[in-house]
């Protein structure tokens, strides 16, 4: 991989990483439209740990007061009723299913899983579920001619059962296209909750995980094609543009809705399959040299 490639694929994984649009679709995606090699699933875990770097400044109030009361909850009882303590376990909670997929299923995430096919169906398939959760959210903040103003759910309402569905809706983002922001947020609406405490959640359920995946890979990086300065290069760039995405993102779905990304989602993945069909793109294209 030379550093063009590094800037240009961690350019994409900052852009993408926050937004319900799948980083690791998009950087399997830049590769093959480029003509470049597969930057691998370890490449992609890697320099996810430089976007997750950027949730942890960013929500950095957040986490410290979570991991503060978590830690007084454990030998304090009166402390276990806290909001913050209970956000701790639920994080511990919600991070379960997609460390005990992303293991079971090692093998389909760095092969079967990166097929440009099923990247199209998931990219078609995600972005209609969004949009559908995205409609009851504004329905039910909005009301109608013959409906109230329905309140939806926060933070503080979250749950077990709540905190292990959102759970398995970031374990749907190993396949690539499905999107760990768009699938956690896309079950967050449908649960009920508000577009900010969505991805409030998803954000930080995505730390442990990520965090978690990216030192896993960290034997794997700079083998084949991929070395260790243009991942590391790769890693930092992603930081700094995945911070501005994500104070922009926090601020865009308090007024506005998810259907841009939703039409985006639904036309690549048309226009990525007929690309396959038209024998544009192979839907293995640059994986055999990875």
């Amino acid at each position: 991989m030379s550093w063009f490639e590094s800037f240009v694929l961690g350019l994409v994984q900052g852009l993408t990483e926050f937004l319900p649009i799948s980083s690791s679709a998009h950087l399997r995606l830049t590769a093959a439209f480029a003509g470049w090699h597969d930057p691998g699933a370890a490449f992609t875990a890697i320099t996810q740990i430089g976007t997750e770097a950027a949730v942890l400044i960013y929500f950095r109030k957040d986490i410290v007061r979570i991991v503060g009361a978590w830690f007084k909850s454990l030998t304090d009882r009166s402390m276990r009723s806290d909001h913050d303590a209970q956000m701790g376990w639920l994080v511990i909670v919600g991070s379960i299913p997609i460390g005990v997929l992303g293991v079971t299923f090692k093998d389909q995430i760095e092969g079967p899983f990166r097929d440009l096919r099923l990247i199209a169906t998931t990219l078609i398939v995600m972005g209609i579920v969004l949009g559908i959760a995205d409609r009851l959210a504004a329905r039910d903040e909005t009301g109608g001619k013959h409906r109230a103003i329905k309140e939806r759910k926060t933070l503080k309402e979250l749950g077990i059962k709540d905190g292990l569905i959102f759970g398995f809706c970031q374990a749907m983002a190993l396949v690539p296209g499905v999107s760990r922001s768009g699938a956690t947020i896309s079950g967050g609406l449908l649960m009920g909750y508000t577009r900010e405490a969505a991805a409030r959640y998803s954000f930080l359920l995505a730390v442990p995980a990520v965090l978690a995946s990216g030192v896993f890979e960290l034997k794997d990086a700079g083998e084949g094609h991929v070395a260790w300065g243009p991942t590391i290069f790769a890693t930092f760039i992603a930081f700094g543009v995945g911070y501005v995405v994500i104070a922009w993102f926090m601020k865009f779905i308090t007024t506005k809705s998810f259907m841009p990304f939703v039409i985006y989602r639904v036309l690549l993945g048309i226009v990525l399959f007929a690309l396959v069909a038209a024998g544009v793109l192979s839907p293995h294209a640059g994986e055999s040299a990875g």
